[in-house]
């Protein structure tokens, strides 16, 4: 039988266990959000060395993401967008988000010979994707 869950109990009360379960499912996928075959074009877009065409080449690799894992991204950093703005309650920087999310959306098929260099850069793909929220996901 299917298992029925209700965040009305008590156990779904703290934001953390529910960050967790949420971070768990996209890092449990077969494949990240952003697919393996764009890791490398996208943490080459954020080595431009011009913003304005970092933005450029990240928005045209969106649009090429398939069509769910597009509308899949777009209500994840909309709703990101939306924490950040409660920065002052949540401590939810840029920055932090970055650093939570960016290993989870973003990842290579094989590990990085340096972990903390690939870890940088998934942040700062995550970090622009929020930065320019409006820009890469046009209404």
């Amino acid at each position: 039988p299917e298992e029925r869950l209700s965040l009305a109990d008590p156990e779904w009360s703290d934001v953390h266990v529910v960050t967790g379960a949420l971070k768990l499912f996209f890092r449990e996928l077969p494949e990240p959000l952003v697919p393996y075959g764009l890791f490398d074009p996208f943490t080459e877009a954020i080595k431009l060395p011009d913003p304005q065409e970092q933005v450029e080449r990240v928005a045209e690799l969106v649009q090429s993401l398939p069509p769910a894992n597009y509308a899949t991204l777009r209500y994840l950093l909309a709703h990101l967008c939306r924490v950040m703005e409660r920065v002052d309650v949540n401590r939810m920087t840029l920055q932090n988000i970055g650093i939570v999310f960016g290993p989870t959306l973003l990842r290579p098929e094989r590990e990085l010979c340096s972990l903390a260099a690939g870890m940088a850069q998934q942040n700062q793909v995550v970090e622009l994707l929020l930065a320019h929220f409006d820009r890469i996901f046009p209404i």
